[in-house]
């Protein structure tokens, strides 16, 4: 599949989307200046070319207070990323995984119910073979999130 193409419109409609993916098609079209159909048409489009490929919910803050969250930087064994991508999925307290450059391979971002459930979920990542070492942060606020 070749690499989509998106207008000005495409990434309006897509910022809009990020603000509230349950927004009506109607909603979205006033706000666009377009009309419905043409503003359907575009969702279907960008869905069949999987820039759009779901929808999600976001958790306010204020009902995950009680989590610890941390992002938690991976440095892998030459050649694990695929196992260690595969084992990372199968632990839901993580949220998130990056791929990244330089000194750290992979950053997931993790949530635990307490700082000695992070502790655990810390070390289990780094009992997974093919990790090599991590460091972590614990996440005290969220200032800006998009």
């Amino acid at each position: 599949m070749r690499k989509p193409v998106l207008d000005a419109t495409d990434r309006e409609l897509l910022a809009l989307l990020r603000e509230d993916a349950r927004a009506p098609t109607a909603v979205l079209a006033r706000k666009l200046k377009l009309s419905r159909t043409t503003v359907q048409s575009r969702m279907e489009r960008l869905q069949r070319q999987r820039v759009i490929a779901g929808y999600t919910i976001t958790v306010p803050d204020e009902l995950e207070q009680s989590l610890v969250r941390a992002h938690v930087l991976i440095t892998l064994v030459p050649k694990q990323s695929a196992a260690i991508e595969l084992a990372l999925r199968k632990i839901p307290e993580v949220r998130v995984l990056h791929s990244v450059s330089g000194p750290f391979d992979l950053i997931a971002v993790v949530a635990a119910t307490s700082i000695g459930e992070l502790d655990a979920l810390i070390d289990r990542i780094g009992a997974l073979d093919g990790v090599e070492r991590t460091t972590s942060a614990i996440v005290l606020s969220t200032r800006i999130e998009r």
